[in-house]
């Protein structure tokens, strides 16, 4: 690449925060010390008032918009609506977008070393929760001189992080989105996971999460858990407009090597996931989505639950998203209503499924834009970074 685009950030550089103070976690265990590696774009205000939070998603990370170099070929995950003019305005907004802890792209997590034993943590890493990930992300402003951040913005985990700071933190938080997100996992939901964790599990690599110390990497288990969960992202309308029955040849082999190009795609996702990412934080991701229901300790009664929220939301969902479907959303917005609070409802219609959440719809566009906008309003940040 020889010129990036106008709208984008640019060129950017991870930045990694140290905490010694010791994080108590939800499993009962502590983190003694923990590195947490983010991105920012766009300036903090004096003020410190137009600062954005980004909670990513299952296989996220940090880099959600920009260029980490002149040659990356990709931008950032989410470089479509972050950007100079995008629904998330860097000519207004600071935002900022963390690695959670648990993950594999630099924040504390299985692959790092413990202090205690001077080796990997590995399976040892202990259990982590949303509500884990939401203290922690708190902990990060503090240390950016951010007490209340304008919007915290997530898609499908990382709206389960939304929902979370709005109980954790309802005073430092302005405006939340949630965007195809579910206030809990269906069991249909939790049975994907489970089959995803098996496949790595039994992988003969794996050695019960220790495969460092014999030199060796679950990717067989690894690449089976990523081709299962990529079936479940998109929809049938778009497997079926994208690869149809279409042969890689013309002919039928009449054997089990790759003959139809859905077959070739899924193999190729599955081969890069499982050169890229670790199967222990894999396993500590699907958990905690699993584990995530804030209404549990209300009865089941999720207005009961959102009590504590105290800011307006937009909820978004996709009409062909059937791992976090409308209905789910509906959910979630009918208990706000109950709770009395403030929120705005679209529901997208969009052949993608659950990965239109990553990709620019415009409709999609225009909601989340106008959201953002009021928010901007409401901030007094229209005309000034």
């Amino acid at each position: 690449m020889t010129e990036l685009p106008r709208d984008s950030v640019g060129l950017v550089s991870p930045e990694k925060a140290h905490f010694d103070d010791p994080l108590a976690l939800a499993c009962g265990r502590t983190l003694p010390a923990y590195d947490l590696v983010y991105e920012t774009y766009g300036t903090l205000n004096a003020e410190c008032s137009n600062a954005i939070l980004i909670c990513h998603a299952l296989s996220g990370h940090h880099h959600a918009a920009g260029y980490h170099s002149q040659d990356e070929r990709k931008p950032g995950w989410w470089d479509a609506h972050i950007g100079p003019g995008k629904s998330i305005d860097t000519d207004r907004f600071f935002v900022v977008s963390v690695n959670n802890l648990g993950g594999c792209h630099g924040s504390t997590g299985p692959a790092s070393l413990n202090p205690v034993t001077g080796e990997a943590w590995g399976p040892d890493f202990p259990m982590m929760t949303v509500g884990d990930w939401v203290h922690s992300q708190a902990r990060l402003a503090d240390r950016l001189g951010i007490e209340r951040f304008a919007a915290v913005v997530g898609g499908s985990l990382g709206g389960m992080q939304v929902l979370q700071w709005t109980l954790s933190y309802p005073g430092r938080i302005a405006n939340a989105v949630v965007i195809a997100a579910t206030p809990k996992l269906s069991a249909q939901n939790i049975a994907f996971n489970e089959v995803a964790r098996q496949a790595i599990r039994s992988d003969p690599d794996f050695f019960d999460g220790h495969y460092a110390d014999h030199g060796t990497l679950p990717r067989r288990g690894l690449k089976l858990a990523r081709m299962v969960g990529h079936i479940t992202y998109l929809s049938e309308d778009a497997m079926g407009s994208k690869f149809g029955r279409d042969l890689r040849s013309e002919d039928l082999n009449f054997g089990y090597d790759v003959e139809f190009q859905v077959e070739s795609y899924l193999r190729y996702q599955g081969d890069t996931f499982s050169t890229s990412f670790d199967a222990n934080t894999y396993l500590l991701m699907t958990k905690a989505l699993d584990y995530f229901d804030p209404a549990a300790a209300h009865g089941g009664d999720l207005a009961a639950a959102l009590a504590p929220a105290d800011c307006p939301f937009l909820v978004v969902s996709f009409s062909t998203d059937w791992r976090f479907p409308p209905w789910r959303s509906k959910e979630l917005v009918n208990a706000l209503v109950r709770a009395g609070k403030s929120v705005s409802y679209a529901n997208i219609d969009s052949p993608h499924g659950h990965d239109a959440f990553l990709l620019p719809e415009p409709r999609y566009q225009a909601v989340f834009a106008a959201f953002m906008q009021r928010v901007a309003r409401d901030q007094g940040l229209e005309d000034r970074p």
